[in-house]
């Protein structure tokens, strides 16, 4: 059984996921991020950066103790050893989804995160800021435009762990992008956005509270008023 520390971001529908599409028995524990619920104490001791999502395997392989693991890249890794499944067949193809997942992890959902911020939550428009991400947004759609050619999934010959986690970072209209300029991504994400196990994993983010459209002073304050200390 594996318990699942999430909210219905990107990050979190990563999981989601990879767990309906592995048919993993998990239990969702919400974290509401707008609340600050991801500082409690007993969520920093398996998510020590203060960031969903992070699980708690309580029946790893090895037979032992419990293990948690934080960090979504990290988790899509663990669960892929764990169940062998979605992770590359061959070891040509496993380093082809390592690549992408790689890419994803620290391009594709850094980059488009900062996009969010300055276009949708900064509470002062900072032009300079805006123009930067959503050019970077722009380029970083063009690389998965390129590799989606001839292809129907990101990396291995097959739907992977890379898919998952760059499915939900996909926003175009939220993101300053128009879809009919990337018809390769179009198709590979109607592709995935139609596969049962996604559209299960989303209605999970149904079942807990989602943050409101227009975000909260103190949301704001919560999630990114944050010090080191």
């Amino acid at each position: 059984m594996i318990d699942l520390h999430y909210w219905p971001t990107p990050n979190g529908h990563k999981i989601t996921i990879f767990l309906e599409e592995a048919g993993v028995d998990y239990t969702v524990h919400p974290v509401n991020i707008g609340k600050g619920e991801q500082f409690r104490p007993e969520f920093l001791a398996i998510s020590p950066n203060n960031r969903m999502p992070a699980i708690v395997d309580h029946a790893p392989s090895d037979g032992g103790a419990p293990v948690s693991v934080f960090e979504s890249g990290a988790i899509l890794l663990y669960l892929a050893h764990k169940t062998g499944q979605f992770g590359g067949a061959t070891p040509r193809a496993h380093v082809e989804v390592l690549e992408w997942l790689m890419w994803q992890v620290g391009g594709l959902g850094p980059m488009l995160g900062q996009n969010h911020h300055f276009t949708r939550y900064a509470p002062e428009r900072v032009p300079y800021a805006i123009e930067r991400y959503l050019k970077e947004t722009e380029r970083l759609y063009g690389v998965l435009e390129r590799r989606l050619e001839g292809r129907d999934y990101v990396a291995g010959g097959a739907y992977s762990i890379a898919d998952m986690a760059c499915f939900p970072w996909i926003l175009p209209e939220p993101q300053g992008q128009d879809i009919n300029d990337f018809p390769n991504i179009a198709a590979w994400h109607a592709r995935i956005k139609g596969r049962p196990a996604v559209v299960r994993a989303y209605e999970q983010g149904t079942r807990v509270q989602a943050q409101p459209a227009e975000m909260s002073d103190e949301q704001r304050r919560v999630l990114f008023g944050q010090a080191a200390r």
